[in-house]
């Protein structure tokens, strides 16, 4: 097999991801379909021997696709021509993959749909990225070109506008605090299984340095099992809050908080994303309880 069709090949594994993110952003599979041949075309003209992480690589750049056909769109005061409510969610190459069928069921509805159009279209990008799948701060930041912690600020932002106007199972917050109250109990009580039930498979937990350190953790892990280890036990002395609007945990000592941890949560715990660094920790929109 040569290197273009094993490139080829790789691109394929991961068009039913590629395929949810640019739905999601766009509304519409048909452009949806053209935003992911887009993100092809760039891959095929790119040094692929400089992509460390090619799945990343390939959602950062979708995602800068749909960003500049949406601020095209807004410019002349357009709607995609196919966007409906109603649109099957499983059209277009890749809709009878299972993991496509897995991705596009847990956030994709009607309500959420509407929601989004209302975003801007960096808030739109921000908030599926991070929100739905689970893409870093720092990484969204390039493709926005924003420092994290703005990006950070406009995902919080997003965040509260999707949560007041969507009634979907999604976006509800009081679902996904107990989802994240269930996950804290399990890592307290030492139940691994009931830690496995509520992470999705390819979850992502990221950790700042101070909070790598101190926990003995990577910068990021990767998969269920492996997070599920982490917290297996751990969870003793946190308290359910919210972080910057998302449902999460913090450490408090001494009347400061010393580590705030938040989930993205849509059916099941996606990403966790663990902060320790006092400066980071003075810019986040802290309630606990």
């Amino acid at each position: 097999m040569g290197e273009t069709d094993l490139l080829a090949r790789r691109f394929e594994e991961q068009r039913p991801r590629l395929r949810s993110v640019a739905q999601r952003m766009l509304g519409s599979g048909a452009e949806a379909d053209d935003a992911v041949q887009d993100t092809w075309l760039r891959l095929s003209r790119a040094d692929v021997d400089v992509i460390e992480n090619l799945p990343g690589w390939l959602t950062t750049t979708v995602g800068r696709v749909c960003l500049d056909r949406l601020r095209s769109s807004a410019a002349r005061h357009e709607q995609p021509a196919d966007v409906t409510g109603d649109e099957p969610a499983t059209t277009g190459p890749g809709a009878d993959d299972p993991e496509q069928a897995a991705l596009l069921s847990e956030s994709v509805g009607q309500a959420l749909h509407v929601v989004l159009r209302t975003l801007a279209p960096t808030e739109r990008l921000v908030f599926v990225l991070h929100d739905m799948f689970a893409v870093s701060f720092e990484e969204i930041a390039a493709v926005v070109d924003r420092s994290p912690a703005a990006v950070r600020q406009i995902a919080s932002r997003a965040r509260r506008r999707v949560q007041s106007r969507s009634a979907g199972p999604e976006t509800d917050p009081a679902r996904q605090r107990r989802i994240v109250e269930a996950f804290l109990a399990a890592s307290r009580d030492g139940r691994f299984e009931d830690l496995l039930t509520l992470l999705d498979p390819h979850v992502v937990m990221r950790a700042d340095a101070v909070a790598a350190r101190l926990g003995s953790s990577a910068a990021a892990v990767h998969g269920s099992s492996v997070v599920a280890d982490f917290f297996f036990g751990r969870a003793q002395g946190a308290l359910p809050a919210f972080i910057d609007a998302a449902p999460g945990a913090v450490v408090v000592v001494d009347g400061r908080t010393r580590i705030a941890i938040s989930f993205t949560v849509t059916d099941r715990i996606i990403g966790i994303e663990v902060v320790a660094d006092p400066d980071q920790l003075r810019t986040l929109d802290v309630v606990v309880g």
